[in-house]
């Protein structure tokens, strides 16, 4: 069994406090993948940044208290990726990616377009960059595991509110559409989707109103897979019983060995 938990959290040194490393430390992972961690280097000497059994790495933003991605590795990467070529978003700190054995992971962040039209023209520049990336990745010979948050709900099933956010970012249908072209004619898989089709399934939570007690939530954190793991997706679950963040951290289980 292979474990992956992705989460997007909202500060790292936040969610540190909210005792998200202890939780990590029981939960025998192989692979830890971290956004938006909104610091630098220099600012995580804490030793809970460097927990105890993985090898780290930090991908930051030049622009302070931004951003920034993280791939916490049981086993020592044969390689790591930082960045996929376009600069504007490298410089964002937005992608990260280990290479270990026949199974890469990756921790990538896409921008969100909710905050302003120039953000969400942004969030488009990435689609298209990221997309020729992708197209790449799927000619190696290698599999993948993409971990992080899209900032897209998929489909309908994935959005409390869904009939009320058609125009909103995250959910647009330039945004979805492209999703489908990810899920369908590119061949990657959403792994989540594989083990569990129901719906009220979320990760993301607006601080606003009673969402969280409400459950009116956005299932934007994926784990997006290549072929060749379709049929070795164990599990999935969302972890809520704690909050590290308005995320949910996504756990799961592949069957897969390192040595692989």
């Amino acid at each position: 069994m292979f474990r992956v938990i992705t989460l997007n959290a909202n500060g790292i040194r936040a969610a540190a406090r909210k005792g998200f490393f202890d939780w990590m430390a029981e939960q025998n992972a192989d692979v830890v993948c971290i956004q938006e961690t909104k610091a630098q280097l220099h600012q995580l000497s804490d030793p809970c940044f460097s927990p105890v059994g993985y090898h780290c790495y930090y991908e930051d933003a030049v622009k302070k208290g931004y951003s920034g991605v993280a791939i916490y590795s049981r086993k020592e990467p044969d390689e790591v990726i930082r960045g996929f070529g376009v600069r504007e978003f490298d410089d964002e700190g937005r992608y990260i990616e280990v290479r270990i054995g026949g199974l890469n992971v990756v921790s990538v962040y896409l921008p969100s377009g909710s905050s302003s039209e120039e953000r969400q023209a942004a969030k488009f520049r990435f689609l298209d960059a990221f997309t020729p990336h992708l197209d790449t990745l799927q000619k190696r010979s290698t599999e993948y595991v993409l971990c992080g948050d899209w900032n897209i709900a998929h489909k309908e099933i994935d959005l409390k509110n869904w009939k009320a956010n058609q125009k909103n970012s995250g959910f647009l249908p330039e945004e979805r559409q492209w999703m489908d072209e990810l899920f369908g004619p590119r061949r990657y898989v959403d792994a989540f989707r594989q083990v569990n089709a129901e719906p009220d399934q979320y990760t993301w939570w607006s601080n606003r109103g009673r969402a969280w007690d409400n459950n009116v939530g956005w299932r934007l954190d994926y784990q997006v897979v290549t072929p060749g793991l379709k049929q070795r997706i164990m599990r999935a679950d969302i972890f809520k019983t704690d909050r590290f963040s308005d995320h949910a951290p996504l756990v799961m289980d592949y069957e897969w060995n390192a040595g692989d």
